[in-house]
């Protein structure tokens, strides 16, 4: 019988077969959207389940943010140690303004920015996927508060 690695994982894990990512805040000096990451956020930071920091109002009607989703709050990290035999990872902002959960796994920068709407009531979450040689589907998901983050006002 043919064991995929999601598999052996498994067996190793204890029915935790793929290992957490890693989210963090994306680097001030990164371009996404047009937009630099320095002019969405200052001090961000991701860890003990949740994202703290400051997020920037930010309404330059000129740029793609603004014009997609409207002036706002945004969150821009970016996601390193993804599992090799993950066949999906979903990210996103729970509940969402618009997009709900993105796939990241063919995102060549694996990053992303989200708007926050109400950092009380959302959540960022992870939510990475294998499928094992049997067919079944396995996932973990990271759950990351935010309402430790100050956001500005206009």
């Amino acid at each position: 019988m043919g064991y995929s690695r999601c598999n052996l994982i498994l067996t190793y894990r204890g029915n935790k077969p793929l290992t957490s990512l890693t989210v963090a805040a994306e680097d001030g000096e990164t371009d996404i959207f047009g937009t630099q990451v320095s002019d969405l956020q200052t001090s961000v930071n991701v860890a003990n389940g949740a994202i703290t920091g400051t997020l920037k109002y930010y309404s330059d009607n000129s740029k793609a943010l603004v014009q997609d989703w409207g002036a706002g709050n945004f969150l821009a990290v970016k996601f390193t140690n993804i599992d090799a035999d993950a066949t999906s990872v979903l990210v996103g902002l729970e509940p969402s303004a618009s997009s709900g959960l993105v796939e990241l796994i063919d995102d060549p920068d694996k990053n992303g920015v989200f708007k926050v709407t109400d950092k009380n009531t959302q959540k960022f979450k992870v939510i990475q996927s294998c499928t094992g040689s049997d067919g079944s589907t396995y996932t973990t998901v990271q759950t990351y508060s935010l309402s430790g983050l100050t956001c500005e006002t206009s």
